[in-house]
């Protein structure tokens, strides 16, 4: 039972999970620290003499009532800022690590993977093989051919049907 939790703590994603975490909620002070002492200022000052920033207020006697659209402001920008810096600080480069390791296996990030088809015709190829290896009888043979040519029929009409093969299912 621990080998599975020590595991499950030592794997990639939760650690870098964790490290995310810590790092946002470190970046996210400063940010709105930005946006409540520079931002919201400069937001602040499109109000009136009357008026407390950029909003106004319900029940002028009543604090509770104003309505701030400074701070929603400072809000949206305050996401902004972050979700910009989480995308190119750790997205991007996680990508570019993602595609570096793709290509050190072996395999080509940008080659398009095989369509349904593709791979549909190439297992009946291999079941055809296989049962040619194993002998099967004429009858089986002649199944085998009228899935083939089935198959093939198939293919033909989706690609040469106009509406991208929608009409054929």
């Amino acid at each position: 039972m621990l080998k599975g939790f020590k595991d499950f703590i030592l794997r990639g994603n939760v650690i870098e999970l964790a490290t995310a975490v810590i790092i946002g909620s470190a970046f996210t002070a400063i940010v709105k620290a930005v946006t409540d002492h520079l931002i919201q200022p400069l937001v602040s000052s499109f109000g009136s003499a009357e008026v407390e920033g950029l909003g106004f207020r319900l029940r002028p006697d009543n604090p509770a009532t104003m309505i701030d659209f400074g701070a929603i402001i400072s809000a949206a920008i305050n996401f902004l800022i972050i979700a910009a810096v989480v995308y190119f600080l750790i997205i991007m480069p996680m990508n570019k690590l993602n595609e570096i390791s793709k290509r050190r296996q072996g395999i080509d990030p940008e080659e398009e993977a095989p369509s349904t088809d593709d791979l549909l015709i190439e297992i009946r190829d291999l079941l055809v093989a296989q049962n040619d290896a194993q002998g099967l009888t004429a009858h089986d043979k002649d199944a085998a051919d009228t899935t083939s040519t089935t198959a093939t029929a198939y293919k033909q009409a989706k690609s040469n049907n106009t509406d991208g093969g929608e009409s054929i299912k």
